[in-house]
């Protein structure tokens, strides 16, 4: 079955955003994750960062790759749920750690933080709605 044949039918909050709205937000975040999770791992590289700093971010970058697998590939709610928290705690646990480094690092995440925060509520209630 396709995706959206089982997605749509979920039950969602009213304030869902349209996949369409989804996916611009991610057209604008993914350039500044680009940009700076690559300043993190060249500096690491450079040894002008501690490898811990650039596991971090890899860590955030892995949980963030598996969401749309497990979410729309296994359609497994309660994992996705799990791996979102994940995210959302590394988004937080590697601005904290590069903030020591370079500041401007950890303030580029702020929206990606924003949007991943907004994204882990709607994710636990779809999750506590459809379980």
């Amino acid at each position: 079955m396709p995706w959206l044949d089982w997605y749509n039918p979920l039950a969602k909050p009213s304030w869902t955003p349209a996949p369409t709205t989804i996916g611009l937000i991610w057209q604008i975040l993914y350039p500044i994750i680009l940009v700076s999770f690559g300043f993190v791992f060249v500096q690491a590289i450079r040894k002008k960062l501690p490898w811990l700093v650039a596991v971090q971010f890899a860590s955030n970058l892995v949980a963030n790759r598996i969401f749309t697998p497990i979410q729309f590939g296994i359609r497994n709610l309660p994992l996705v749920a799990v791996d979102i928290l994940i995210v959302w705690t590394t988004i937080l646990w590697m601005m904290i750690a590069v903030c020591r480094h370079y500041c401007w690092v950890a303030v580029a995440q702020v929206p990606y933080f924003v949007w991943v925060s907004l994204a882990t509520l709607l994710q636990l209630r779809i999750t506590a709605m459809n379980w």
